[in-house]
């Protein structure tokens, strides 16, 4: 049976950049997005240009019969998932009481709830197949609580959390398990969570092509916690030395704009 690489939230962004890196070093790919459209051009495009098997499919993560389905459909399909990258995920920006709760609680879904299940489906299916590979993509709001973003910073908590924990907990089973958390990025996750970031925010800004490629190259060497760019690896180290308020208030200025 052919072995794949299984990405959520593969269309756009990071996610689509991590899809075409994978493919491009001979990954066979399964991605998962709600837009079937997208895929099927992905699928077109990465099949002639990497010469790889892509396989596609369309459905909304936040929904718990959208895992279980997802884990049913490659079951039929008679192939094996080699590694698994949980990027699915969303934002919310604005005062913890003002953000819609369906929003919020919508978000803790993809992020949260989602990513547990199908980590709790396939990781049986990476033991018995002998080993794997399982990025978590989190970010550095993952290292300190986000005034205005207060949700989105608690589950990045727990990606990151959780990741660590299945490193050890996996060890024994050669399956490799890496968390990368990326700074702010130039993708629409900006936009759609509608985050007003300061002008020095924006400019540094990475791009998810440079952030996927280390991404990979962290992927490959079983790093415990990939940050993409200086700047960012800079400011996550900076958090851990200068006091807990003066982060917080910086934290609230940068998402305020």
């Amino acid at each position: 049976m052919d072995r794949y690489t299984l990405i959520t939230g593969a269309t756009y962004g990071i996610g689509y950049e991590l899809a075409s890196v994978f493919a491009k070093n001979g990954h066979n790919l399964y991605l998962v997005s709600r837009s079937l459209e997208r895929l099927q051009h992905i699928k077109t495009t990465f099949e002639k240009e990497y010469e790889v098997k892509i396989a596609i499919c369309a459905l909304d993560l936040s929904l718990e019969k959208s895992v279980e389905e997802l884990y049913d459909n490659i079951k039929k399909e008679d192939i094996i998932i080699e590694n698994i990258v949980n990027n699915a995920g969303f934002g919310s920006f604005g005062t913890f009481h003002e953000v819609d709760k369906h929003k919020d609680l919508n978000m803790i879904d993809l992020n949260v709830r989602s990513l547990t299940h199908i980590l709790k489906l396939f990781i049986p299916e990476l033991i018995k197949n002998s080993g794997g590979g399982i990025m978590n993509v989190a970010s550095t709001a993952a290292f300190q609580s986000g005034p205005l973003m207060s949700v989105y910073y608690a589950t990045k908590a727990y990606v990151l959390s959780l990741s660590r924990a299945l490193k050890i907990e996996l060890k024994p089973y050669n399956i490799k398990v890496v968390t990368l958390c990326p700074g702010p990025t130039d993708t629409n996750f900006q936009s759609l969570a509608q985050v007003k970031k300061a002008e020095i925010a924006k400019k540094s800004m990475m791009n998810a092509k440079e952030v996927a490629v280390e991404g990979y190259k962290g992927f490959l060497k079983g790093k415990e916690v990939i940050i993409p760019g200086f700047k960012n690896k800079f400011l996550v180290y900076s958090s851990y030395l200068l006091p807990r308020k003066l982060i917080h208030h910086i934290i609230l200025k940068v998402n305020k704009g």
